[in-house]
């Protein structure tokens, strides 16, 4: 059963615990769960990059078709502009959600990398032998400056999504209340801008993608 199965299998009895013991003795009680089926912390950090790999690939097309929708209302020249203003704001609401889901998987990394890292420093203290000890102290420092790269570029990526964000509300606001060729004149004049956003959006999501696939070879080699 792999650790997203787990995680589902888990999902009620989790939840209650959350409910009841707060955030810090929900985690615990997640990891403690989480061990039985033999999934350690750093099993789950690397199912926990994987999402957020998933969810940043997922923003990425997801931009790259609102830009294509903004693209075809600027080359609208005539016929049913209220039609291509709902598909534009549709296109936007997803972006949202899709931003939305990025920061959260994005949280879901940062959370459990910074347990897995404090329980891996606190084990250290446990060994007999020095060799051990300096091998997995070295993994550790190793870890933690790969992971250090890897939350960089996630972080810098999703900087970018916010003004993206706000170039297309916008814009879709101010379709909703202008529409006609004025305003299709208008959103053309700012076509340059957006294209050159979200390309730099979409180069930095495409940077944090390739570090997370390096980051999980890694782990899942050692």
């Amino acid at each position: 059963m792999t650790v997203a199965r787990v995680t589902r299998h888990l999902g009620t009895g989790t939840l209650v615990a959350c409910m009841v013991a707060g955030m810090a003795a929900c985690q615990t009680a997640y990891y403690g769960a989480m061990e039985k089926f033999g999934y350690e912390k750093r099993d789950i950090l690397v199912n926990r990059v994987e999402d957020a790999r998933a969810a940043q690939q997922d923003a990425k097309q997801q931009f790259e078709d609102a830009l294509e929708q903004f693209i075809a209302v600027t080359e609208f020249e005539g016929g049913e502009l209220e039609s291509r203003y709902r598909t534009l704001k549709a296109e936007f609401e997803d972006s949202e959600a899709q931003a939305k889901k990025v920061r959260s998987r994005i949280d879901d990394v940062e959370r459990v990398a910074k347990d897995l890292f404090a329980e891996w420093d606190r084990e250290l203290g446990q060994y007999s032998s020095q060799d051990m000890r300096r091998t997995s102290e070295r993994q550790l420092k190793d870890t933690r400056q790969r992971y250090a790269v890897l939350i960089d570029k996630m972080q810098r990526a999703e900087r970018k999504i916010d003004p993206v964000l706000n170039a297309f509300r916008d814009r879709v606001l101010f379709l909703k209340h202008n529409l006609n060729a004025q305003a299709i004149a208008s959103l053309r004049n700012d076509r340059a801008s957006i294209e050159s956003d979200i390309a730099a959006l979409v180069a930095d999501m495409n940077r944090s993608i390739a570090e997370a696939d390096a980051f999980i070879r890694n782990m899942s080699a050692e």
